[in-house]
């Protein structure tokens, strides 16, 4: 009896360790407006975690007229790798991720009424993320967290995390288009998140601080206001590890300045996402996700993007 009892508990720590990273998995790679589900889930301490996936992109691109840029569109291909590790800090269940991408890109469109080219290839702009509970999921570790998974049917977590972008993409400063941003950008976070058995509805605000870029375009300094986000996310958990969710995001915000001159072009973006998440093993698992962002300005950037990512932990 009691080896069986042992048994059930390793079985539900495999399927809500694997429940938990499937979502966190990767996300796009967007630095206008970010989506991903479950980024709060409650997860046991002293866990690794690791994913590789890829992200495919369509986006039509509107410019500011005076650029004399028309039907700009953008093809991008991006892969990524993933690393998480949970720890205990000041009694809370805490975590950091580490993201990083390599992407492969194709932009065309009319410039003066000529068509134009660009291609770009390389390592994007590395990502960094601390977060930690404020409230709810306490930090336990093996079969103690299975049980605690097991009898909790309600609950609210809420968690702060930081984000921070680091300027290490490939970029060059004679050229518009970059795949590095050549700045840093910190992105404070604040999620709250409430189970109720299968389902999760889950609320997150963010702003993304972005520092100066001195090396714009041929010698240029780009400003930008912080950008507002706030994003909120509906998840049904079928069994352990089989999951499907639907979200939405909205973004306001972060009007550039170039040599001290605004630009007029204030993001206004709207988001939604929908993924699934499937276990392949105990300990494998891979996660399929459309996410759909549309400027709601007559300046920004229109996307669809599919992307694929396979998990695991130890």
């Amino acid at each position: 009896m009691k080896l069986a009892a042992h048994s059930m508990l390793w079985k539900n720590l495999c399927g809500w360790c694997l429940c938990g990273f499937l979502v966190l998995g990767l996300p796009f790679l967007c630095l206008a407006q970010e989506l991903e589900p479950r980024r709060w889930s409650h997860l046991p301490t002293g866990a690794n975690f690791a994913g590789a996936g890829y992200v495919y992109t369509e986006a039509d691109i509107s410019f500011d007229p005076i650029i004399r840029i028309e039907n700009a569109k953008m093809e991008m291909h991006t892969w990524a790798a993933k690393y998480i590790r949970t720890f205990e800090l000041f009694q809370k269940s805490a975590r950091i991720d580490l993201l990083q991408g390599y992407q492969k890109g194709h932009w065309k469109g009319l410039v003066d009424g000529v068509p134009t080219a660009v291609r770009r290839s390389g390592l994007a702009d590395s990502v960094l993320r601390f977060a930690i509970n404020l409230y709810g999921a306490p930090p336990l570790k093996g079969e103690e967290f299975a049980a605690y998974r097991a009898k909790v049917d309600v609950e609210t977590i809420v968690g702060t995390a930081l984000v921070v972008q680091l300027p290490t993409g490939e970029y060059m400063d004679d050229k518009l288009i970059n795949l590095g941003t050549n700045r840093y950008t910190f992105r404070p976070q604040l999620g709250v998140v409430h189970n109720r058995g299968k389902w999760s509805m889950e609320l997150t605000g963010a702003v993304y601080i972005y520092t100066d870029n001195n090396d714009f375009f041929n010698g240029n300094k780009l400003e930008n206001d912080p950008l507002y986000t706030s994003e909120i996310q509906l998840v049904y958990a079928f069994c352990p590890g089989l999951w499907a969710a639907a979200g939405a995001g909205y973004g306001y915000g972060g009007e550039s300045t170039v040599n001290g001159e605004k630009k007029n072009d204030r993001r206004e973006n709207l988001g939604w996402i929908f993924s699934f998440g499937y276990p392949i093993t105990r300990q494998l698992g891979v996660k399929v996700a459309y996410l759909g962002i549309r400027s709601q300005k007559s300046i920004g950037q229109d996307s669809d993007n599919i992307g694929v990512a396979f998990s695991f932990f130890w």
